[in-house]
């Protein structure tokens, strides 16, 4: 199966028709971003007066936010010193959607359209790719050490490979059962799934499945020789890798939440699990016991980061909270970040610069890139559906896994970032 570039756009071709107005009245859909109409009886733009087409607090796409730069609008002619610039001086004011019909290949309005017709804003990274395939969303994309391929799994029942080199994909594993989660460890591929973990040896082929779980497993993390599991049911299972054997021998079930564990994290020696009973809790490493029970967080902990000596938390509250360690060792939010919408997903990441970087992914579509310690946001990724799953690759590349099932390929420039006055 073929790697797919993505490469229609925005059908302009309808700009130079002309229609007969019926009167000079301003459409009061194209005022409110919804005018479905071409071509449109009435005006798509503000008659002439002393006031500004738009309300001075507009956010302009081109602003002091530093996203002002080259697009990744598909096709030639698209990088741009600014947004929504054509025919002379005239601008139109964008606003920070995406294009429903764009992202089909049939926008009418073409660059007179009012929301983006783009995959991405800021100018220090761009879209390489997409890989299409799968049909459902996208829960995990795994990048063995030393391999050559990229695994992505999905709530359609698959598992699919992509040659990194050529681009195809090399392969579809039927899994049998919903992907709630994957990741990878060496040289095992390990799925979530209901009722049970699959675990894949992709040098010597070997097939486990580790029984136990109750209900869809949603989270799987490493650490050390141990491999948790998040499960539907609350507790947290616990393997024991044996390297003897080339096996994974059930050691402990750590219980104490009273809904789903969806994410884990391991760090400084503590495992962190984050609930559907908007709590965290944190286990020591060294006997698997129960620490300390984080409940700042009024709703679904959707995702944890350990990033320098803080931990990064993620909730559908629309918070992102940073925690770090009072003298008597426990966590105490220090800053609490928020958003507009539900956060699912986080992941740290280093620029081309070295500099760190948080990717935050919302479940209004988007994903934000904010530079760490400032939370200066420097970026936005779109896409058509809910960005679930972000996952980093060598040489400065990072995969993103959507509600379509559509995976997306995105690369830092390696052009330092313009310094706006």
């Amino acid at each position: 199966m073929d790697l797919e570039m993505n490469d229609g756009g925005g059908g302009g071709g309808g700009n130079k028709r002309v229609f007969p107005r019926l009167n000079q009245k301003v459409c009061f859909h194209w005022r409110a971003g919804r005018c479905n109409r071409y071509p449109c009886p009435f005006l798509h733009r503000e008659l002439p007066g002393p006031s500004p087409p738009f309300p001075a607090n507009n956010k302009r796409v081109a602003d002091d936010s530093g996203f002002a730069g080259s697009s990744h609008r598909r096709g030639p002619g698209s990088a741009s010193n600014s947004w929504g610039r054509f025919g002379g001086n005239r601008t139109v004011t964008k606003t920070e959607k995406l294009c429903k019909f764009w992202a089909d290949g049939n926008c009418p309005y073409g660059e007179k359209c009012k929301y983006l017709h783009c995959w991405s804003q800021g100018d220090s990274f761009s879209l390489l790719t997409q890989l299409d395939g799968h049909l459902k969303v996208v829960t995990g994309i795994a990048l063995p050490s030393g391999s050559d391929k990229l695994y992505t799994a999905s709530k359609d029942e698959t598992l699919r490979i992509w040659d990194c080199a050529s681009g195809q994909c090399t392969g579809v594993l039927n899994l049998g059962g919903e992907a709630g989660c994957m990741i990878s460890e060496g040289p095992w591929l390990l799925v979530g799934m209901p009722n049970l973990v699959k675990a894949w040896n992709i040098q010597t082929n070997v097939d486990l499945s580790l029984t136990g779980p109750v209900g869809q497993v949603y989270s799987l993390v490493v650490g050390t020789d141990l491999l948790f599991a998040g499960t539907q049911d609350g507790s947290v299972l616990v393997w024991r890798y044996n390297t003897t054997t080339s096996c994974f021998d059930p050691a402990a079930s750590l219980t104490g939440h009273t809904l789903a564990v969806v994410s884990l994290y391991v760090g400084a020696n503590r495992l962190y699990s984050g609930s559907m009973d908007n709590s965290i809790k944190v286990w020591s490493l060294d006997n698997l016991q129960c620490i300390q029970t984080l409940t700042e967080h009024t709703s679904v902990v959707m995702s944890l980061i350990c990033w320098d000596q803080f931990l990064l938390s993620c909730s559908l509250d629309n918070t992102v909270k940073i925690w770090a360690a009072t003298e008597g060792g426990n966590l105490e939010v220090t800053y609490t970040h928020k958003e507009d919408y539900g956060v699912l997903a986080l992941c740290g990441v280093h620029d081309a610069e070295a500099k760190p970087v948080l990717l935050c992914s919302c479940n209004d579509n988007s994903l934000h890139l904010y530079d760490l310690p400032s939370f200066t946001e420097r970026g936005k990724i779109l896409a058509k559906q809910e960005i679930r799953s972000i996952q980093i690759g060598p040489g400065g590349i990072f995969f993103t896994g959507d509600g379509t099932g559509q995976v997306k390929v995105w690369k830092w420039s390696t052009q330092p970032r313009a310094i706006l006055p």
